[in-house]
């Protein structure tokens, strides 16, 4: 991400990080402090999809929740099952998703039962057998994030 800066710098006025923290554990909050970028609000892309207090609320409700987004759906297989290796050893399934009760896919592009992301994402859920809800966001969170992150200082 610094070389990525490093290279835009000097072609803008300003450069911001359209990225939440998402598990860099303060990585991506050092490098906007240490080069006084901005970033979008949130520990992670799900408080911009679903909002902060939503998001809250909901794992308060159901600790046991596991996310995802259309991203995640999409890619399920390739960024879950075959970099947890489950695709290798499914007798892991348990000691990783053990402890969760249920799976909420964040629809951004919201669809009707049976849609290709909808099926996709129960696809998902049965593979790690959970039950799914879906969470229609659409894009208005990503949109205001957005906005306020390149709105005038």
């Amino acid at each position: 991400m610094e070389r990525l800066v490093d290279e835009l710098a000097p072609r803008y006025s300003r450069v911001a990080v359209g990225y939440a923290d998402c598990g860099t554990y303060g990585a991506v909050d050092e490098l906007c402090r240490r080069r006084g970028l901005s970033r979008l609000e949130g520990l992670h892309c799900y408080d911009v999809y679903g909002g902060a207090g939503r998001l809250a609320a909901m794992f308060d409700a159901e600790p046991g929740t596991y996310v995802l987004t259309d991203f995640l759906v999409r890619s399920f297989d390739r960024t879950v099952v075959a970099e947890l290796g489950l695709d290798r050893h499914p007798e892991l399934l348990e000691d990783y998703f053990g402890h969760y009760t249920r799976v909420v896919w964040l629809a951004q592009q919201p669809e009707p039962v049976g849609g290709e992301l909808h099926r996709l994402a129960q696809r998902a859920a049965d593979r790690i057998g959970l039950p799914l809800t879906v969470v229609p966001t659409g894009l208005g969170g990503l949109e205001r994030a957005l906005a306020g992150l390149l709105a005038p200082r």
